[in-house]
């Protein structure tokens, strides 16, 4: 009986289940398509039971796991800083992506969001963020060719 106790992976199982199902339900209701010629309704489906099938993966996991209950995991005290940072790194990258440009948009969502980790230091968090930054260009600007200027008002 000590393998049922509610953990909070159920939880997120039976959420992302929930959300899966609903998704593929409603999906289902627009015209399917095929996979060379995909209708409205194929993502939502597929998206859905992928969502769903992760749903049961997590929840099944949880079985097997050995820790113990949710008791453990509640912090006392919220990371007000991490919760901060992550909120902000977002509103950083719209803002700078928006008047600066890709490079200094990622760089700043990366770096901000790394800093809320509280092992974080400055130097690992700018070193993430550098590397993300790199893949980040090359990925999307050079080879998905996605139209978001690098730096605003310098041509690279």
């Amino acid at each position: 009986m000590e393998k049922f106790k509610l953990k909070r992976d159920y939880y997120a199982g039976g959420l992302m289940i929930l959300i899966g199902v609903g998704a593929a339900v409603i999906g289902a209701g627009y015209k399917f398509g095929s996979l060379a010629r995909m209708g409205p309704g194929f993502m939502p489906v597929m998206l859905g039971i992928v969502l769903a099938f992760l749903g049961i993966l997590i929840a099944g996991t949880t079985l097997a796991s050995s820790e113990p209950d949710d008791a453990r995991f509640l912090p006392a005290n919220p990371q007000w800083f991490g919760w901060a940072c992550i909120i902000a790194g977002p509103i950083l990258f719209i803002v700078l992506g928006t008047y600066a440009g890709m490079i200094p948009a990622v760089f700043a969502c990366v770096f901000v969001c790394a800093l809320g980790d509280k092992t974080a230091t400055y130097k690992s968090s700018a070193i993430l963020a550098a590397g993300i930054t790199v893949f980040g260009v090359l990925l999307f600007h050079y080879l998905l060719a996605v139209p978001f200027p690098l730096m605003r008002g310098v041509d690279l």
